[in-house]
Order: C-alpha cells, then sequence, then structure tokens
C-alpha cells in the first residue's frame, strides 16, 4: 500500500497525503467590523457557495484562489485568517452573524462555515473578506421549521456539466429564478482527458490529461468553478449535492474499476473525495475519512416534502454482466446485488416509514424506471441504473408501497435527456400498480447541442409504456411544488454550443397529491 500511495501522491507532495486523512481548522467568533489594506490579488475566482439548509443553519464556503490553476490555487503555504458575515439584507446593514476561521493548505484554503442561530425559512446573504479584499454577495435561505405548514417550495435541480462541451447558459436562467434549493446531482466535472471542446482553452493541459492525483483534481474542479454563470448559480440559493461516476472515473463501483487495482483506486477515490469536499458546500460531517465519505443524508422543508439524498456509488455491487447494456437475467435479479448498500436500503426505508410529509423525494444520480433501448421484444437496459440491480429497485419501490409512503417522486440525472416516466411495482407487467413519478433531468452541457428528440429518446418512448415524456436538448428542471401539486418545468437550451443560447420551457408536467405518477404532460 505505501507503494501504491507513493505512486499516486500528487506533484505537491505531502499535500496530496491530506487526501487520506488530517483534521481542519476550527471557526471562531471576531468582532463584525472590518479593517486592514486589501491585497491587490482577488482571492475569490472561485466564487462563493452555500448548502446543506435546515432550519436554523447553512453552510457557507468559499476558496481562496488568486490564481486558481496553479498549485493550491496561488496561495503560500501559510494559513491564512477570513472573515464571514451574513446579514438579513443585500446590503449588510442588519449583519446577523459574523465571525473568522484560519485555512491553509490541508484544505487547497478553502472554507466551510456551518452558521447557526439563524432563523427558519429566511432570506439570507453573506460574504468573506480576506487580507482587505471582499467575495461577492451570496444569497441563501434555510429550511422551514419541521412542523411548518409550507404552501410552495420552488427548487431546482441539474446535472451533467462537461466544461468542454458547452457554455452554462441553463445556469444563468437557473440562478435568475432565485430557487428556494438546488439539487445537483452529479457528475459536477469529468475525470478523463479530452482531444478537443468547444470552449477557449479546451486544449490547455489541465484539461486534456486525465485526473488521477489530488493536484489534478483540484485543478480541474477550479477550471470549472470558474465559470461566471456557474458561480452565479450557486450564489442564488443553497445547493444540496450528491456525487455520481464522474468526479471519481467513469462507472466505478465501491472500491472497484478496471483502470487500476484495488489499492491503487482507493488512493485515486480518496484524492477525488478530498478534491470534491474541498469545493462543495458541505459540512464537516462529510469530510472525507480517506477513501469513505459520507453523503447521504436527508432535508425536510416542513410537512410539505423531505428529501432523501442518496449515494449510489459508494456501495454498490460492481455492475453485472461486466457492464454495458445488456439483457436482465440472474445477475440483475440477484437479491444479494444492491445499488446502496445495506445501511443505506434501511436508513431510506426507516426515514419513509417515519415520515409525515406531503411528498417524499428520492434525490439521487440516475434513472430507477426501466430503460428499455432495444426495438421490439428484446429487452436491452443499461447495468448502471438501476435496470442493473433489480432487487434494489423492487426493495425501495415495494418499501414504498409497504409502508404507505405518500406522494412518492424521484428525481435524478445521468443521462443526458430528459426523461419523465411513472414508477411501476413491477416493470415487467405494464398493468402493474403505478406507485410514484420520476423526472430525470438532462444534462446542463454534456453531450452538446443535441435536438428535441434523437432516434434513441424516441425508441425509448415507443418501448417503455411507463414513459411520458422525453427530449434531447440541454438543461435543467424547476419544480414548483404544493399541497396540491408538483410541477415539473423542463428549461432547455436552444444551443451550447455559443454564448447566450435561448432558454425556454419545453413541457410542464404534473403530479396531484394523492394520486400515484404523471398525470399531466403540457408540451
Amino acid at each position: 500500500m505505501l507503494s501504491t500511495r507513493r505512486k499516486f501522491l500528487t506533484a505537491g507532495g505531502a499535500a496530496a497525503a491530506l487526501a487520506l486523512g488530517g483534521n481542519l481548522p476550527e471557526i471562531r467568533s471576531a468582532a463584525a467590523g472590518w479593517t486592514g489594506r486589501a491585497d491587490r490579488r482577488d482571492p475569490f475566482t472561485l466564487g462563493v457557495a452555500s448548502g446543506d439548509p435546515l432550519p436554523d443553519a447553512v453552510v457557507i464556503w468559499t476558496r481562496l484562489a488568486p490564481d486558481p490553476l496553479a498549485p493550491f490555487g496561488g496561495m503560500d503555504r501559510r494559513p491564512v485568517e477570513v472573515q464571514w458575515q451574513v446579514a438579513e439584507d443585500a446590503q449588510f446593514h442588519r449583519i446577523v452573524r459574523s465571525g473568522a476561521t484560519r485555512t491553509g493548505p490541508e484544505a487547497s484554503h478553502s472554507v466551510h462555515v456551518d452558521v447557526r442561530g439563524l432563523r427558519p425559512w429566511r432570506e439570507y446573504w453573506y460574504r468573506f473578506r480576506v487580507n482587505g479584499r471582499l467575495s461577492p454577495v451570496g444569497r441563501t435561505k434555510t429550511a422551514p421549521a419541521y412542523g411548518a405548514q409550507l404552501s410552495e417550495l420552488s427548487l431546482a435541480f441539474a446535472s451533467c456539466q462537461a466544461w468542454w462541451e458547452g457554455w452554462y447558459t441553463a445556469y444563468a436562467d437557473m440562478a435568475r429564478r432565485e430557487h428556494d434549493v438546488v439539487f445537483f446531482l452529479g457528475d459536477y466535472i469529468y475525470e478523463f482527458g479530452i482531444d478537443r471542446g468547444i470552449r477557449p482553452g479546451s486544449n490547455e493541459p489541465h484539461i486534456t490529461r486525465q485526473t488521477v492525483t489530488l493536484d489534478e483534481y483540484r485543478q480541474r474542479y477550479a477550471a470549472y468553478r470558474m465559470d461566471p454563470d456557474l458561480q452565479s448559480a450557486h450564489a442564488s440559493a443553497p445547493w444540496v449535492v450528491t456525487l455520481d461516476d464522474h468526479e471519481v472515473v467513469d462507472n466505478w463501483a465501491d472500491e472497484a474499476h478496471p483502470s487500476a487495482p484495488p489499492a491503487q483506486f482507493r488512493v485515486r477515490r480518496a484524492n477525488a473525495f478530498r478534491a470534491y469536499w474541498e469545493h462543495m458546500p458541505l459540512r464537516l460531517s462529510s469530510l472525507p475519512k480517506g477513501p469513505d465519505m459520507q453523503l447521504y443524508r436527508r432535508f425536510r422543508f416542513g410537512r410539505l416534502a423531505e428529501f432523501s439524498v442518496l449515494d449510489t456509488r459508494q456501495y454498490r455491487s460492481d455492475q453485472a454482466y461486466g457492464d454495458g447494456t445488456k439483457a436482465p437475467g440472474p445477475e440483475t435479479k440477484d437479491p444479494a446485488r444492491t445499488i446502496t448498500g445495506d445501511a443505506q436500503e434501511k436508513w431510506l426505508l426507516d426515514g419513509w416509514a417515519a415520515s409525515q410529509t406531503r411528498w417524499n423525494v428520492l434525490a439521487h444520480q440516475t434513472a430507477i424506471a426501466r430503460l428499455d433501448t432495444k426495438e421490439g421484444p428484446e429487452v436491452l437496459v443499461p447495468m448502471d441504473t438501476w435496470d442493473g440491480y433489480e432487487a434494489s429497485r423492487n426493495r425501495i419501490l415495494g418499501g414504498a408501497v409497504q409502508r404507505k409512503v405518500r406522494n412518492l417522486v424521484s428525481i435524478a440525472g445521468d443521462l443526458h435527456r430528459n426523461v419523465a416516466s411513472d414508477l411501476k411495482l413491477d416493470f415487467d407487467d405494464p398493468a402493474s400498480a403505478t406507485v410514484g413519478a420520476e423526472f430525470v433531468g438532462t444534462s446542463i452541457s454534456s453531450g452538446m447541442d443535441g435536438q428535441d428528440l434523437d432516434p434513441g429518446g424516441a425508441t425509448l418512448l415507443r418501448e417503455n409504456s411507463h414513459m411520458k415524456f422525453g427530449n434531447f436538448q440541454r438543461g435543467y428542471v424547476s419544480c414548483r411544488v404544493t399541497p396540491q401539486q408538483w410541477i415539473s418545468d423542463y428549461r432547455v437550451v436552444d444551443k451550447v454550443s455559443v454564448q447566450g443560447g435561448t432558454v425556454s420551457t419545453r413541457a410542464k408536467l404534473l403530479v396531484e397529491d394523492g394520486r400515484p405518477g404523471i398525470a399531466e404532460v403540457q408540451q
């Protein structure tokens, strides 16, 4: 193991080993007044963000990086004090919380402040200051009190943002809407190297080489985070994030990947997890411990909606039949195989048993509905989705029915296409009971411009009677949730290959309280 670690350490030397462990500085209080001479270099090139809202708390984030693509973001190896403020107004006349924390090279000078003592269901604005320089201002919002009778919730969800394949026009649209919360469901970065891309700078070494070391993962996140539209979306609302495969490597499963022996892969996973945490507005409870990171968690918005955020990578069995698109068989149906792991499955089902909310939402990586991709009577499904883990799917959907879960909704990404489906208790039987609705969002940019309906999408609609809508453009999904209905607004971009594309609503889909499945599709 020692020789493996040496091989995978970054160019930064000892800094890379921090991916395998290490503690972070604690927050301490500070006076609200800010003084000091400004540094000429802007340390806030990667913007600000907030996330994981609770009724009395939210995490605020930034990373100091005056030279974002350089090792350690161009910072030296000394710790730095960072001041922060949270206010009830964007002008910071009514500051309600303030303090200071120290950050340093062990966290790549990232800052995660878990701001406590806030009021439920309130807008707040936040900012940072270091060496006399002020950060951009971010808007955030706490969750409602757990027992609150909420009349409406506005949320968005997105996934899959290959930087070199298109502009982040969808994020500019998302930012203008100022949702109550945004869910990001995986593939924040892509780890592989490329030959060419749409954006200027796509031929730079930090994009064209594959990420393996900690420095390389940090640099890839910095390249993505420099995008102004992505920064605007982060600054517009709190984000709840989870990862999929490309934050580590394509189609990884637990500690298995064909790119390396298990010992080497664990080091790569540790590097990837460390860089992920450093660039996301996550609490210390999600700080990786070597190659392990706690990501599944639950968020409640009063008595209106509860979101179970899943991690379907870290605990899954290896893909059936060697991965790819295959016919279902004994391996996919094997009850010993799992996509969630036993502990997470129990956590999810126990949470549903105790739920008292109107809407119960799975926020996760990929489609739980069957995706038959083959024209005709033969069934071919992707082994990397829940189709490759049928026993897991049956336990989850059957468990929801057994626990009388009210208004089950799944939101997911990964497919690079918009797909909306009824969730069936038995996908082998079209007449089987409908137990919920699923909304899969397309990519922000992955796959480039796309088209309204490609041949693959047309086949999916013909072969899967439970599928109610399909589209192959880029974009995201904006949702309005009330006690009576859930409306998913599929926002699509005409072109991501150029800046300034046009964003429009392609379809609105309705789910009604007490009626499982999709009740109406407005196109």
